[in-house]
């Protein structure tokens, strides 16, 4: 209750404009949530393109092969991401305080 009302004084102080508080903007861990989702999804529709493929289904064999790529380098990416992070995460354990 005390903190609340210092909190409250110093945001309100004569002679100085309010401040006001914005929203947390997404952080990595959303991005990634949000990219890990991506991907998956262009792994789902490559895996359905070459079911339709080899269903004999009327579909363009480039589009399938554009999918795949672009399914696999995503992945790729998002894998490298994932490398990077857990890199930098072992470094800061291996650091001394």
């Amino acid at each position: 209750m005390v903190i609340e009302s210092v909190a409250a004084a110093a945001l309100v102080q004569p002679g100085v404009a309010p401040v006001s508080v914005q929203a947390p903007a997404a952080g990595f861990g959303q991005w990634f949530a949000a990219e890990l989702k991506s991907v998956n999804t262009s792994l789902e529709l490559a895996d359905t393109d070459v079911k339709k493929l080899a269903a004999g289904e009327t579909q363009s064999l480039h589009e399938v092969m554009i999918h795949l790529e672009e399914a696999k380098l995503s992945f790729q990416l998002l894998a490298q991401v994932r490398n990077r992070l857990l890199d930098a995460y072992q470094e800061v354990m291996r650091m001394q305080v």
